[in-house]
């Protein structure tokens, strides 16, 4: 797997829970007004305004505007990582693993829709070293997908027998998640998230316990 891997945003803050939370109050303001105004249009007097703070209390937590649109990415990945980790249980098999971080991941995305549209649409105004950055965690929610797929491999209750099946299968469960935010317009007209979930997670699980079309990926 991955190492999570995190920008150093310096502060001038040394309580480093106090700076937790006071990112993470910055990070909920700015995702609000980027939705609403777009990342170029908010301004961050803005951003320290919707967050109760002044304008030289935000400048002691972050540097820069691009700083607080790394810190969102930051926030969803962790989130997202949380919560598929929660659903690794040792004792479990990979299929019973995989149906369980499916369950949690597409709620997560559902929970953190708008954040997730935001990172679509305003990372490329992200600078180089953050972007990269954001490119590797999201890169590493993928890759615990792709350890999951590999232990039911493994332990025989998922059928796959190349590494090529097990990473394209992973970026599908990836984009999956981030689907229902993509086309809510529609799917939440004709699904709930119950739904959903059971539907995607039994067309996984069905190629996945076919002996069949096992041999192509």
């Amino acid at each position: 797997m991955l190492i999570h891997q995190q920008k150093d945003i310096p502060t001038l803050i040394k309580d480093t829970g106090l700076v937790e939370t006071r990112r993470r109050q910055i990070v909920q303001a700015a995702v609000d007004l980027f939705i609403q105004k777009g990342f170029h249009k908010t301004t961050t007097r803005e951003i320290a305004g919707r967050a109760n703070f002044s304008i030289g209390t935000l400048y002691e937590y972050i540097q820069s505007k691009e700083d607080i649109l790394y810190l969102v990415c930051e926030f969803i990945h962790s989130e997202m990582e949380k919560q598929v980790k929660e659903a690794i249980k040792p004792a479990d098999t990979g299929r019973d693993t995989l149906k369980n971080a499916i369950d949690r991941y597409v709620r997560v995305c559902d929970r953190m829709q708008d954040h997730i549209l935001l990172i679509y649409r305003e990372t490329a105004s992200l600078p180089g070293d953050s972007m990269c950055y954001v490119l590797k965690n999201e890169a590493r929610i993928t890759g615990m997908f792709e350890d999951i797929l590999t232990r039911g491999k493994d332990d025989g209750t998922l059928k796959l027998r190349h590494h090529r099946g097990i990473t394209l299968i992973a970026h599908n469960i990836t984009v999956l998640g981030h689907m229902w935010t993509f086309r809510r317009w529609f799917l939440k007209k004709a699904f709930t998230l119950d739904e959903y979930i059971e539907l995607q997670t039994s067309l996984i699980l069905n190629e996945l316990s076919n002996n069949s079309g096992a041999g192509l990926l």
